[in-house]
C-alpha cells in the first residue's frame, strides 16, 4: 500500500462557465456542492500535502475553500475558456506555487470535479501504481 510522500499534489481545474450543464460544479447533490465529493475524496484519502482547486469563479472558489481545499488564487479568465487545455492550467497553478510559496511539487494528479462516485481506493490504487511503475 501506498504511505503519503512529500511532494504530491492534488489538482482540481473547475470552471464556472459550463456550456452543458450550467454552473454543474457548484450544482447540489444530495444536499452536497457537486465539487465537494471529489474535494472530500481527495482529502479523505490522506495522500497529497495539497488539495487545490484552480478556478475563475468565486463562488466555486469559495465552496471549495469549505469542502477543506486550498485555494491560493484566482485562475486568469483566459485559462477558463471552453478551449482552454489542462497544459497550460497545470503549469499557471505550479508556477504560482513556486513563485509565491517556493514550493514545487514532484508529482500532480489531476482529478475531474465533477466525478462525485470516485472512491479514496481509486486514488490510492492509480497514486501507487504512478509511483511505483
Amino acid at each position: 500500500m501506498f504511505k503519503k510522500r512529500i511532494g504530491i499534489i492534488a489538482l482540481i481545474a473547475a470552471r464556472g462557465g459550463s456550456k452543458r450543464v450550467p454552473r454543474k460544479n457548484v450544482k447540489d447533490l444530495n444536499g452536497k456542492p457537486l465539487i465537494s465529493y471529489i474535494i472530500e475524496t481527495a482529502l479523505n484519502s490522506q495522500l497529497f500535502d495539497k488539495v487545490i482547486v484552480t478556478t475563475e469563479d468565486l463562488e466555486i472558489a469559495e465552496i471549495s475553500r469549505n469542502s477543506g481545499a486550498y485555494v491560493p488564487f484566482t485562475r486568469p479568465k483566459e485559462l477558463a475558456t471552453d478551449s482552454s487545455l489542462m497544459g497550460p492550467v497545470i503549469k499557471h497553478a505550479i508556477k504560482w506555487l513556486e513563485d509565491n510559496e517556493n514550493y514545487k511539487p514532484e508529482v500532480v494528479v489531476i482529478l475531474q470535479a465533477p466525478t462525485p462516485f470516485v472512491k479514496q481506493e481509486h486514488i490510492q490504487k492509480v497514486v501507487d501504481k504512478l509511483l511505483n511503475s
